[in-house]
């Protein structure tokens, strides 16, 4: 897909409160200047086409856990995991859900406005939210979360426990991926996919996000486009390398074609 722009661009100096997502941080964590065109230009990175698949398991996996929430018990794999806690019911769950909207918070010493939409939210005997993020793939081996890539994960959930401590929630440092991985060695397809499933523990910390919020802010309060981030699977990122080459052949191109054009004359 092209390169898009957008209205309602980020004005230097504004005084209402700017959206950030979750996903916005860790793009800026990535990439501070591809944030940077995006949010200031409104120059979004090329789209990839969405993945259907992990959307579907995403919305079963809501479903199945809130036949346990509707009736106040664990799961099975909760139990299975010695997870002593229950999907947690609460009025504003669907709209914690909610893309573009989700869980909010206003930082007011930057005023940008911090929102994530959740997968979902237990809780302890005790009172404590343990926040829960679903994960699917296809894989020969185990999943884990022990690539440099999965760091965006680990950051992901970090925003949640973040984002429900701003709003008054008593937050475990420990939250869990339920990651479900397709098995794709089975004698044929025969309109069905199984799938192994594994609760996998993160502890996180969420002490970053309060200085990349600000760092955040001071980036786009600034007129000169910052350096060049890093890609998700290492070396510098590959979007602002491919626009980098890219213009260096354009112009090059445009300026031989002019001289040739010249020396007919």
């Amino acid at each position: 897909m092209a390169y898009r722009r957008y209205d309602n661009k980020y004005q230097k100096g504004q005084t209402t409160p700017f959206k950030v997502s979750r996903s916005k941080i860790e793009l800026f964590t990535q990439c501070p200047r591809c944030f940077w065109l995006d949010a200031k230009l409104k120059i979004k990175r090329p789209s990839s086409p969405p993945f259907q698949i992990n959307k579907a398991i995403d919305e079963l996996l809501k479903r199945e856990f809130d036949g346990y929430r509707r009736d106040r018990q664990p799961h099975p794999w909760m139990v299975e995991h010695k997870i002593d806690a229950i999907p947690f019911e609460h009025k504003d769950l669907n709209k914690w859900r909610e893309n573009f909207v989700g869980i909010q918070h206003l930082h007011e010493p930057t005023n940008l406005l911090i929102f994530g939409a959740v997968d979902d939210v237990w809780v302890t005997p005790a009172g404590e939210l343990i926040i829960v993020d679903y994960k699917a793939t296809s894989k020969k081996t185990e999943v884990n979360l022990d690539a440099d890539w999965q760091n965006s994960y680990k950051r992901q959930m970090e925003i949640y426990q973040w984002l429900f401590r701003q709003n008054g929630f008593k937050v475990s440092n420990m939250g869990y991926f339920v990651y479900a991985n397709g098995i794709s060695d089975g004698d044929g397809f025969f309109n069905k996919v199984e799938f192994k499933t594994k609760i996998i523990t993160h502890k996180g910390s969420d002490k970053w996000v309060e200085k990349t919020i600000e760092q955040i802010k001071t980036c786009l309060e600034d007129d000169e486009m910052p350096k060049v981030g890093l890609a998700i699977m290492g070396g510098d990122c590959e979007h602002c390398v491919y626009a980098k080459q890219r213009t260096s052949l354009t112009l090059d191109y445009l300026k031989k074609n002019a001289q040739a054009k010249k020396n007919k004359l």
